[in-house]
């Protein structure tokens, strides 16, 4: 009977003495190395079945220089777009015997290199999404996180694919139907400084108004949570606009909830849009109005863009660029009449 190891675990060792072969043999066999001869190959499997020898999983790791895991670092895995985008990189990673190491940054930008750098060293390949760090940084530590692929943000790093949202079209097409619902005041919730999609809205934002000098669109600080805009209502009330822009759907329903506190009806009083589309958005009382984003294909995609660099297959690093879809819900309606045209 063949002897177990000091840890009463079968090992290598084990395997190689019932094989007749020496532990380096064993190790290339199981590791997959067609070199070894065909008869001697099969006499270890066999021994190694009738010992129920169990592999390591660390040190097949270090042997093959492998570990069959990705990472992905997000800002606030709490929000469901993130959620949804992790759900979508998990299921097609799974496919093909990856799993996924999540690190969130909690929305703090100095800890997303930090995390980026840990994470990358237990893992085969590594997606950034929509980090906060600025693009200097996020240059300057690209090349040490390859094979890397990156959603929604750019670099010029080399051999870095990014996947983008187009926010600042999603953004203007939701202000256009505010307009063509008669809103000449609208306001903009914006999200965290440092989102790098929150800029991209921006200059959306910028463009639009440069094509609609007539429209007033007032910018106001936000966030990209639900307390977010349910603090921001006095701001709202303040601005006098009667067309809203919240950064993303959250914002949106808790700025929504915080108006239907002080006796304010959407969109009778005031129309409220987001942007994403998360699952909920529909079911909100209005349903909300938003763009619709393919989140879980964000997922999907920037794992088969991963594992293109892990396996080295092509020489180019291609980019796919995602247009958000306008969905027109109940939370968006006709401008209200000023006072003067009322009573007038």
């Amino acid at each position: 009977m063949a002897r177990k190891s000091a840890s009463g675990r079968i090992g290598i060792a084990d395997v190689a003495v019932k094989a007749g072969v020496s532990h380096a043999t064993v190790s290339r066999v199981m590791n997959g190395n067609f070199t070894v001869d065909p008869d001697v190959a099969a006499r270890v499997r066999a021994a190694a079945a009738e010992l129920k020898y169990q592999p390591n999983p660390v040190g097949r790791s270090l042997a093959l220089g492998k570990t069959d895991t990705i990472g992905i670092v997000v800002p606030d895995l709490a929000n469901p777009t993130f959620q949804a985008i992790l759900r979508g990189l998990s299921r097609a990673a799974a496919q093909d015997g990856y799993r996924v190491l999540i690190a969130d940054s909690f929305e703090v930008s100095s800890e997303e290199s930090i995390l980026a750098g840990e994470a990358r060293r237990r893992c085969d390949g590594l997606v950034l999404c929509a980090p906060r760090m600025s693009d200097a940084e996020l240059t300057e530590i690209a090349p040490s996180l390859h094979p890397l692929v990156l959603i929604n943000r750019t670099t010029d790093a080399p051999d870095v694919p990014s996947l983008v949202v187009d926010y600042g079209q999603g953004v203007q097409d939701i202000a256009g139907h505010l307009v063509e619902l008669g809103h000449t005041r609208l306001a903009f919730l914006a999200g965290p400084p440092r989102s790098a999609s929150n800029g991209m809205r921006l200059k959306g934002l910028e463009a639009f108004k440069a094509a609609h000098p007539q429209v007033e669109v007032t910018m106001l600080e936000g966030g990209s949570d639900f307390d977010t805009g349910h603090e921001a209502v006095d701001a709202v009330l303040a601005s006098g606009a009667t067309g809203i822009l919240a950064f993303n759907d959250l914002v949106a329903m808790g700025l929504m909830s915080g108006l239907h506190e002080r006796g304010l009806d959407v969109p009778g009083d005031i129309s409220v849009t987001g942007f994403d589309d998360i699952p909920f958005a529909k079911y909100t009382t209005p349903a909300l109005t938003t763009a619709a984003v393919p989140i879980t294909e964000l997922g999907e995609q920037a794992w088969h863009q991963l594992r293109a660099l892990i396996r080295k297959e092509g020489n180019e690093v291609p980019g796919s660029r995602f247009q958000p879809r306008l969905e027109v819900r109940a939370s968006s309606g006709p401008a209200k009449a000023p006072r003067s045209a009322v009573h007038g």
